[in-house]
């Protein structure tokens, strides 16, 4: 038979990490510690978990394990989840990272999270040994204390080398928990130019289900930390399918186990990877009446590693007639059940009617993941879009300059149809700038970068230049005020934040030449500043009115105080586009207003500048008017 097309994408990536050795090198490393730790009569610490690290010249590991004692008890016993608070509550909240506004709590696997915090005891580094051997026994050095031993002591940058964390059956689980708290304390690099961290890799065998939903959507929200973990698992070990278990007689569903990573399914006939989290417990579920009562010993993984390199995984070897399977992607599903151990040709109606039932399940699954890439083509498209709509709201910003009004009066006003398409612009810009915020927001972090650098220069941009189009439209109804407090989008304020967060990391400096120089084509750098002038235009005339009460004219006046000064400030560090000196803008007219009910000083640096007209100098990029 012929070789099926490349659509079977888990089966292509099985075969390339089959034929690497990563898998092997694993296992070793896991063998090389259960021997060890057979052998060594005496555990000082007293505890069921051992581990270890090894150096080499191409790649570091730290291996996980178990007692095999360890691991039938727990296999007994199933798995229960702790939450998130309930470690808080026992003072270890080292995973709170993990949680974001919209992802408040998860929980974790309880064997796990007990052995890993059993472990994690922190001690000061003044008072630990580290060996200078590149292999060593580190039974009782508290996990905490390793990441030293695989960093730059200057750089704080992870080793050159390849570092693969690894275990098996429990020491899989814990060796997950490391991992991730490794990811978060990864130093990320102090320039913006520098390359991103060495990242790790984390490779399980036989390893149970660690977290529930909560989990899996933190994780998930990190897309390169996803890509870190790959589960191994056997069709005839039952410790990793514990989690199908659990999930069958649980009362709720956020207390189901779900999946994160990539997976690897096998069986003595072949394997298939699987990334769609949403189908894994499916399919160790298919194969769970395989599984032997005891759990797998890593020699049999080791088995199945060394066999499957001697096969060539993408083989047409179904002993089903293809040729009458339609669409082709039926055809792939089927191999990869195959290949994965499912028994696909047997006579049991039951079993047949299983079977077609997952087929179809994962036929209808392949469409979701085929309408989620087209809409990941779509936001390309968008992006691109966006690129074309902001460029017409620049020509629209040139078109208002010419005649005079600038483009926050002229929308303000709609004096012209092209306000009315301008509506339009911002509408789709709006939505776009929503959705993106709402998804990085989503994002657990526990200090800064939300979004990336470009993103975040793209925001700013998008901030300035379309927010006061928003507030135009908000004091276009008469009585609103306080525009800030009372009308202001939470995903400006979100754009805000995180820039002047990323802001702070950075040396800033008054304004220099390069600034001056480009002036004239600067936006506002601050987007409400339009929303400020609307209200020193309210407060202009609650001083004027002879319905306002004393107590209203004094707020109104030092409204108008504060005003003037900020305004000043804005000027003297550049920070207005010149386009507020217009003839017909709500600056200028609140000049006008302003100049003719307050007694200004011959003194004051705004009413200086306004009089001798130097704003020309200041839109000829000349820094004379000082």
């Amino acid at each position: 038979m012929s070789q099926l097309p490349i659509f079977i994408s888990g089966l292509d990536l099985a075969n390339l990490v089959v034929n690497s050795d990563l898998l092997q090198i694993s296992c070793g490393a896991i063998k090389d510690l259960q021997t060890e730790s057979s052998s060594d009569q005496q555990d000082s610490c007293g505890l069921s978990l051992r581990y270890k690290l090894h150096k080499k010249s191409k790649y570091t590991h730290i291996a996980f394990t178990t007692s095999t004692l360890s691991r039938k008890e727990l296999l007994q016993q199933g798995g229960d989840l702790v939450s998130s608070t309930t470690l808080k509550e026992l003072e270890f909240p080292i995973f709170d990272f993990l949680c974001s506004e919209t992802n408040r709590s998860f929980s974790i696997h309880r064997a796990a999270i007990t052995l890993f915090k059993a472990h994690f005891k922190e001690y000061p580094s003044s008072k630990l040994r580290y060996p200078s051997e590149s292999f060593f026994n580190m039974a009782c050095t508290p996990l905490s204390n390793i990441i030293a031993m695989i960093q730059d002591s200057k750089t704080g940058e992870l080793l050159s080398t390849p570092l693969i964390v690894t275990g098996h059956s429990i020491g899989g689980s814990v060796a997950s928990l490391f991992t991730l708290w490794l990811l978060d304390n990864i130093k990320q690099p102090l320039q913006k130019n520098q390359p991103p961290p060495k990242l790790p890799l984390c490779v399980t065998f036989g390893s149970p289900f660690i977290g529930n939903q909560g989990l899996q959507q933190a994780i998930l929200e990190f897309s390169n930390w996803n890509s870190c973990f790959l589960h191994v698992v056997g069709n005839k070990d039952p410790f990793p399918k514990t989690s199908i278990a659990h999930n069958d007689t649980t009362q709720s569903v956020s207390e189901d186990y779900k999946a994160f990573g990539t997976f690897i399914l096998c069986s003595e006939k072949g394997c298939a990877c699987v990334d769609d989290l949403e189908v894994v417990s499916r399919l160790l579920e298919s194969t769970r009446r395989q599984a032997s009562c005891e759990s797998q010993e890593i020699d049999y993984y080791a088995e199945i590693v060394n066999d499957l390199k001697s096969k060539v995984i993408i083989r047409g070897n179904s002993q089903l007639d293809l040729s009458f399977v339609q669409p082709l992607i039926k055809a792939g599903i089927i191999l990869q059940l195959e290949a994965i151990g499912v028994e696909m040709t047997t006579q049991q109606q039951q079993k047949k009617e299983d079977n077609n039932n997952l087929i179809s399940m994962l036929e209808e699954r392949e469409k979701v993941l085929m309408a989620e890439r087209a809409k990941i083509r779509d936001s390309k498209k968008n992006l691109n879009q966006i690129k074309i709509k902001m460029a017409q709201l620049e020509w629209y910003k040139k078109f208002s300059k010419n005649k005079e009004i600038g483009y926050y009066d002229c929308y303000k006003n709609q004096l012209w149809r092209r306000d009315r398409d301008v509506t339009r612009l911002k509408k789709f810009l709006t939505n776009y700038w929503k959705n993106l915020v709402e998804s990085a927001q989503r994002k657990p972090q526990k200090e800064g970068a939300f979004i990336g650098a470009a993103w975040l220069y793209a925001g700013r941009n998008y901030r300035r230049m379309v927010e006061p189009l928003d507030i135009a439209e908000y004091y276009r109804e008469n009585g609103n005020r306080d525009y800030q407090t009372h009308g202001r989008s939470r995903h400006y304020i979100l754009l805000e934040q995180w820039q002047e967060e990323d802001d702070a990391k950075k040396l800033t400096s008054s304004p220099n030449n390069k600034k001056k120089e480009d002036v004239a084509g600067i936006l506002t750098e601050d987007s409400c500043f339009w929303a400020k002038v609307e209200d020193a235009l309210i407060s202009c005339k609650l001083l004027k009115a002879e319905t306002s009460s004393p107590v209203e004219k004094q707020s109104a006046k030092e409204n108008l105080d504060m005003f003037e000064q900020y305004a000043m400030e804005q000027i003297n560090n550049y920070a207005v586009s010149p386009e507020i000196f217009l003839k017909q803008s709500s600056f200028v007219k609140w000049w006008k207003i302003f100049q003719g009910i307050i007694e200004t000083s011959l003194d004051s640096p705004l009413s200086d500048f306004m009089k001798n007209e130097r704003y020309l100098q200041y839109e000829k990029r000349s820094a004379s008017f000082r």
